[in-house]
């Protein structure tokens, strides 16, 4: 049972949040009903995360990894092979695209394919001018101010 969630309070009282509202009310809806390949998504330290697929059957030309801004997209399909009759077909070896949304300054770090996992490793990088930073406060002591001289990269 999904719940739909109204959002119209919070965008009349919130600016440039929308792609988020828009996650959210995406968030309950399976991606296209299908829930294959299996994959795990872990927290490895402060800012790095890692994604690991299940591709077993999967080379490496078949799988493509596509980075895209806030947008991870993992796509496999089997090249086309000899003809082959079935007695057992139990290997699940269909095409398939997984996508990933990602938070800002969430970036790739590697990818690598070991023994059927397809290994993604992610991390938060914030840029420094984004960073919080600490603002001096001046007192006004009702004196005239001095001249203030800036020296090198530092203002006063």
């Amino acid at each position: 049972m999904r719940t739909h969630l109204d959002f119209s309070p919070f965008y009349r009282s919130s600016i440039g949040f929308d792609r988020i509202f828009n996650q959210l009310e995406n968030a309950a809806s399976p991606q296209n009903g299908d829930n294959w390949p299996p994959y795990d998504i872990a927290k490895i330290g402060e800012e790095a995360y890692r994604i690991v697929v299940a591709v077993a059957g999967f080379a490496e030309n078949e799988l493509s990894i596509t980075h895209e801004r806030n947008l991870l997209v993992i796509e496999g399909a089997k090249a086309d092979g000899e003809q082959v009759q079935y007695l057992h077909h139990g290997l699940a070896l269909r095409p398939f695209a997984r996508r990933f949304e990602l938070a800002d300054h969430v970036s790739v770090t590697g990818a690598k394919l070991e023994n059927g996992l397809l290994v993604i490793d992610l991390k938060r990088e914030i840029p420094e001018e984004m960073k919080p930073r600490r603002i001096a406060i001046n007192a006004d002591t009702g004196k005239k101010p001095a001249s203030k001289r800036i020296e090198g990269n530092v203002a006063a």
